[in-house]
């Protein structure tokens, strides 16, 4: 039987425990307490990203390593992204398949280059006479074009984001004057994606090159004439030493989008805020570029027509309206001949019908407005 001296006792002990343990003055449970507040030890991942770009190439190249140091940057370091350009790891135009076999975590680019490999890639690049920037970018993440993408990249092991977009193109860089359609044929340009389609429907000579392979090619008489982007990036490949004649508007390319090529087993091993981090990075990116091209497009315009003599020329107006037929032509025969290019090219031409709609009354209405006498 217990004496109330020895109850006194236990309680005391029991009392002096409890306040030893609530005030941190037991040394093993201070320890403890401790061990238990401090973080774990977060683990640095390290990924590399290849590019189809020359390094720090104006508006593309320095987008990708702007990319890469802000997901480096949001991350707290925990997601490392190490940006390699053209060449340096892989040819530019093998990036896709450095990304999909893993060589690569990420890739930066333009969709229209694998056309080889998905006919469908080519319309989440740029469709001619399609959607500017701010349409295309609509599309892809409110109107089912992330999902199509996603679908098409799907056996390749890819996961696609947006990653920059150059606005409306200029039309090009030619050696002769284009004053008709017949003006096409025979004409070697360098011009990817679905453009390319729609020249070589006019009889002319679709080159696929690099932006690093340009210049030279056209200086040597390799090919005819080019298109790359706009003057800011043109300005800086000195184009304007190697054709006279600078045309626009670039029907072919009218709000084309950059891409960020994931690779998805690399992505989906990553926890969720990081896998956040990846898609946020990637939608500033997209804005971020667009507004570089737009801030400085036309200060670089004015330095090529008064400062370097450039002839530029609007395409003559029957010449874009054969084009914006062979445009419609070509489209629906590439839908015609690969499913997967027509669900996509479905769900866009639906998508446009809708916002060219809206935009009548909308930015169309209110720019003419704003510009009338």
């Amino acid at each position: 039987m217990i004496n109330a001296k020895t109850f006194s006792k236990w309680t005391l002990a029991g009392i002096t425990a409890a306040t030893l343990v609530a005030c941190g003055g037991s040394e093993q449970s201070s320890s403890t307490e401790t061990q238990a507040a401090a973080p774990a030890k977060q683990e640095t991942i390290e990924w590399k990203m290849v590019t189809t770009w020359p390094k720090n190439f104006p508006g593309l190249g320095t987008g990708a390593e702007n990319l890469a140091n802000n997901i480096t940057e949001m991350s707290g370091g925990r997601l490392k992204v190490k940006v390699y350009a053209a060449g340096e790891l892989v040819p530019p135009l093998e990036v896709f398949d450095a990304v999909s076999r893993g060589t690569a975590q990420m890739g930066h680019g333009a969709a229209y280059y694998w056309k080889g490999k998905a006919p469908a890639a080519q319309f989440f690049t740029a469709v001619p006479f399609g959607m500017t920037a701010q349409e295309i970018n609509s599309w892809i993440y409110h109107g089912g074009g992330m999902k199509l993408w996603e679908e098409v990249y799907e056996p390749f092991n890819i996961k696609p984001l947006t990653a920059g977009n150059t606005g409306v193109q200029m039309g090009g860089w030619f050696n002769k004057e284009i004053n008709s359609l017949e003006d096409f044929n025979g004409l070697k340009m360098r011009i990817p994606g679905l453009g390319g389609e729609v020249l070589e429907k006019l009889g002319g000579s679709p080159i696929n090159l690099p932006g690093g392979e340009i210049f030279t090619a056209l200086q040597t008489g390799t090919i005819d004439a080019t298109e790359w982007v706009g003057p800011y990036n043109d300005l800086a490949f000195g184009l304007y030493k190697a054709a006279k004649y600078y045309y626009y508007p670039g029907w072919h390319e009218p709000g084309s989008e950059m891409e960020l090529l994931v690779n998805k087993t690399a992505y989906e091993e990553l926890p969720k805020d990081l896998q956040a981090i990846v898609r946020s990075a990637s939608r500033q990116a997209t804005q971020d570029m667009l507004d570089e091209f737009t801030a400085l497009n036309n200060d670089a315009l004015q330095t090529l027509v008064n400062e370097h003599n450039v002839d530029l020329r609007p395409f003559p107006e029957d010449v874009l309206k054969a084009l914006k037929q062979a445009s419609h032509e070509t489209l629906e025969g590439v839908a015609a001949n690969d499913e997967m290019s027509k669900k996509v090219y479905d769900s866009f031409k639906t998508f446009l019908g809708k916002v060219s709609q809206w935009h009548d009354v909308s930015e169309r209405a209110y720019i003419n407005a704003r510009d009338a006498e």
